[in-house]
């Protein structure tokens, strides 16, 4: 199945995205004064200026890097607990399994922002790790309910039968056999996660217990801007902009990334 002009849109996006981050702080100075205050958009400040004369380009590009940095280095710890947990969830012993699970549904009984709102309220320092800490805590729940559930439906399966037959251990069988089959669906997945994460972590910064100023995040822009809303507007929107269209590329690949690999899974009933 091809991927649909959404998805091709997004990754499109996403990779214009993390080019930005990477790049433009270099060469545009995103913590000091580099111009009048709240210029308009030119030549030299592309999206004008904020009302303590910083780059709004500049600053927007550094709250991407942000942004990705959080979110994909939440999503990865997530990965390795959940695959993880989910497998021993499905061979290990049957009073570890029951453990697992259960503690895998109470994770869910706790809303995921109240939960991270109170781990990071147990640091004294405010920055990117207690928020790492915060939502990989958060995060790996939804990932050990899917690995255990796609386990548990390939274990039957012939390949799988087959490699226990001939002596493979579990090991073996499930690094070779198993986990290749999980990389589509996975993908799909966290694609999908890390837009719920970093959309968590500009919820954070926002209500300022996150990534604190000066340095720059979606949502503590977002938060110094709304005192702007009625005279400057526009240094309001560019970081909810950029924020609603990341949310909205991620999602688009996810969604293509689960249709690309699971397009049965994919069509309406």
């Amino acid at each position: 199945m091809k991927f649909n002009w959404l998805a091709r849109l997004g990754a499109i996006y996403l990779v214009i995205l993390t080019l930005a981050a990477v790049l433009i702080p270099i060469f545009r100075p995103y913590d000091r004064k580099v111009g009048p205050v709240l210029a308009s958009p030119s030549m030299q400040f592309w999206l004008g200026t904020d009302d303590k004369g910083y780059d709004i380009l500049a600053r927007l590009a550094y709250g991407a890097r942000i942004s990705l940095t959080v979110g994909i280095s939440v999503q990865l710890i997530a990965l390795v607990i959940g695959i993880t947990l989910g497998i021993v969830a499905v061979y290990g012993p049957k009073w570890l399994r029951n453990v697992i699970l259960r503690f895998t549904d109470g994770m869910f009984a706790f809303p995921d922002i109240l939960l991270a709102i109170m781990i990071i309220g147990i640091f004294n320092d405010r920055g990117m790790r207690p928020v790492i800490i915060a939502l990989s805590i958060t995060a790996w729940p939804a990932v050990v309910r899917l690995v255990k559930t796609q386990a548990a439906t390939l274990k039957d399966r012939e390949f799988v039968v087959s490699s226990q037959a001939l002596g493979a251990s579990t090991f073996y069988t499930v690094t070779r056999h198993m986990l290749p089959h999980l990389v589509g669906i996975l993908m799909a997945v966290l694609m999908v996660e890390l837009a719920g994460t970093i959309l968590a972590e500009s919820a954070l910064s926002f209500i300022g217990i996150g990534v604190q100023p000066p340095t720059p995040s979606w949502g503590n822009l977002i938060s110094d801007a709304k005192n702007l809303m009625n005279s400057n507007p526009m240094v309001l929107f560019w970081p909810c902009l950029i924020l609603s269209v990341t949310i909205f590329a991620l999602n688009f690949v996810g969604d293509g990334l689960r249709a690309h690999f699971d397009p049965k899974g994919s069509e309406p009933n």
